[in-house]
């Protein structure tokens, strides 16, 4: 079993409704949005506090995927930051999710018979 089973079995995702994916997306937009504002003032600080509650809050929404991990990180590289990364990891998330629930359920296999011997 790979990390990224054992992560999701330990975190578990909670239902996608249409309201927790439109949340998630505002909020990611409103991420970067405030982002771009920031860079343009030079402020460093407020940058990574929005990337943290940015993270919190959509993995609150849509449940923590390692997704979310690169996009922390690359929020933190001074000129990649201006990309609208919790945007796109976000969205993949949100597809990713989307196709988890919508997969039919694993059938189990039919139970053996006893084999006896005469």
């Amino acid at each position: 079993m790979n990390p990224a089973e054992k992560l999701s079995r330990v975190v578990k995702a909670p239902r996608l409704t249409r309201t927790r994916i439109v949340l998630a997306l505002i909020v990611a937009a409103g991420a970067d949005g405030l982002q771009l504002l920031f860079f343009q003032f030079g402020w460093v600080g407020p940058d990574q506090a929005i990337d943290l509650v940015a993270m919190v809050v959509i993995s609150a929404l849509i449940g923590f995927h390692l997704l979310l991990l690169p996009a922390f990180v690359i929020e933190l590289i001074p000129v990649l930051d201006d990309l609208p990364t919790w945007i796109a990891c976000t969205a993949a998330v949100i597809a990713l999710r989307k196709r988890e629930q919508l997969a039919p359920p694993p059938t189990p296999a039919p139970p053996e018979k006893p084999v006896i011997d005469v």
